[in-house]
């Protein structure tokens, strides 16, 4: 018998091998879970919350039991006790952003742009390092690095903070470059009436109007555009903005763009931008790990200068899984009540402002077959396939994909996933979750398509 930390190692391989868990959560439970002590026939584990003490003893206990009973032959009790363990860093230090600013007053923040927000604000984690990385690489060196920068994402994950931090960073060190920020909906609207004209008319003004627009980003020097999903299906837009792009490029100015799915995925989109737009470096947010989320709410209680239990903080972090806006969104309902009506942060308050959140989406429950409808639309074929003996790699690879999202969306197991997938085995569930997962890992499209995907389970919609 091991009477160290690989005697749980080695509880859990077992109950994996077992089929009992899956490798998410043997995972998830090895990351949480430190051994103490065996001694008088009583296991003890250290946990770092009270949650999780809660929430191990009714989902593991049990299994933990009767596993080191079978190694031991006698009977050994699990007992969970909760021990805080230092808060642990999401990445290695950041180096500080020192800088001396340029200050002007004759010089205005440009149009659009947001002071607060900053590079030194964007709270970094393992997902999102990258990106931050790339986007101040390009403030530091506009038009020299990294030239288009194109940042996919879904909503809420910290594009436009990012996009605007560029812009301020820029502004803040050399005011004699123009920087232009623009929403891609402004930019339409813009275009719209600068021109006189109504998107799809045949006529073209050649109006001082005309011109202005022209000059206002021809000559910019740093163009920052926002959601510019929302240029599908303006062909003409898309013709000025086809002319303004190369016009830049060829002039080496700096060009950053944002958009909530790959560029791949955009429809009506003419083909000779999606290639100038796919030109430079494409950069992905991803939703943030539990590390990651844990900062960002203390960065967001030190905005109120509140603090929470480490248990409720820990609480918001497993339960909001969507993105950072929600997270904060979760925190400030979570403050606010508490503040307002003047009782103490505790987990049962948490809960039940978490579940009341219109912003947070809670134990709600997915079907399986909702997960399949959704999937078997995308790819284009049948619910039948999906569930069929079909091995074609046009069939295979939705079915797995849809058996990781019933994976991540549902309280399934495995082998109830298998079951209405016709009657499959639970380990060709866990290894159709294991090959999306490390492709996922390696791909960044299909992680932002997997994550569309899920989005559009929650909407119960059909994919735009």
């Amino acid at each position: 018998m091991f009477f160290d930390g690989s005697l749980l190692q080695e509880v859990f391989k077992q109950l994996r091998l077992k089929g009992e868990i899956s490798e998410d959560e043997e995972n998830t439970c090895l990351s949480r879970m430190e051994f103490a002590d065996l001694k008088d026939n009583q296991l003890i584990i250290n946990v770092p919350s009270g949650y999780y003490k809660d929430r191990f003893e009714d989902l593991f206990q049990d299994k933990i039991s009767a596993e080191i009973s079978e190694m031991e032959g006698t009977n050994i009790s699990v007992h969970f006790e909760v021990k805080r363990p230092q808060e642990k860093k999401t990445v290695q230090a950041q180096q500080p952003i020192i800088h001396e600013k340029k200050e002007s007053k004759t010089h205005k923040r440009p149009e659009g742009l947001v002071e607060t927000y900053t590079f030194d604000n964007f709270v970094v984690g393992d997902k999102n390092l990258y990106s931050r990385e790339a986007a101040l690489a390009i403030a530091k060196e506009p038009g020299k690095k990294f030239n288009p920068c194109l940042m996919v994402g879904n909503v809420g994950l910290g594009k436009t903070h990012l996009l605007q931090a560029i812009g301020n960073y820029i502004f803040d060190h050399d005011q004699s470059l123009k920087i232009v920020y623009v929403t891609a909906e402004k930019f339409v609207r813009e275009f719209i009436e600068m021109l006189g004209k109504s998107e799809g008319s045949k006529s073209m003004s050649k109006s001082s109007k005309n011109m202005a627009f022209k000059d206002k980003y021809r000559k910019a020097d740093v163009l920052l555009i926002d959601d510019i999903h929302t240029f599908q299906g303006k062909s003409e837009t898309q013709e000025e903005l086809f002319h303004i792009f190369n016009d830049l490029y060829e002039a080496k100015k700096q060009i950053v763009l944002t958009c909530d799915r790959p560029i791949s995925e955009l429809k009506n989109l003419n083909e000779r931008l999606k290639s100038r737009f796919s030109r430079g470096i494409t950069v992905d947010l991803r939703p943030p790990d539990f590390e990651t989320k844990i900062a960002i709410i203390h960065k967001k209680l030190e905005s109120f200068n509140a603090i929470f239990p480490q248990d409720v903080i820990e609480l918001i972090a497993e339960t909001v899984k969507t993105n950072v806006r929600d997270l904060e969104a979760a925190i400030t309902n979570i403050y606010s009540y508490a503040d307002l009506t003047r009782k103490q942060v505790t987990i049962e308050l948490a809960k039940e402002r978490l579940k009341a959140s219109n912003n947070v989406q809670v134990d709600e429950i997915f079907s399986i077959d909702r997960v399949q409808r959704v999937i078997a639309d995308y790819f284009n074929v049948s619910i039948n396939d999906l569930k069929g003996k079909k091995k074609n790699k046009s069939i295979v690879y939705p079915r797995q994909i849809a058996m990781y999202i019933c994976r991540e969306m549902t309280d399934f197991p495995t082998t109830e996933i298998g079951l209405e997938f016709g009657g499959r085995d639970h380990t060709t569930v866990m290894h159709a979750c294991q090959k999306i997962n490390d492709l996922r890992i390696a791909d960044p499209n299909l992680d932002a398509m997997l994550q569309n995907l899920i989005r559009s389970v929650r909407e119960h919609k059909e994919m735009i």
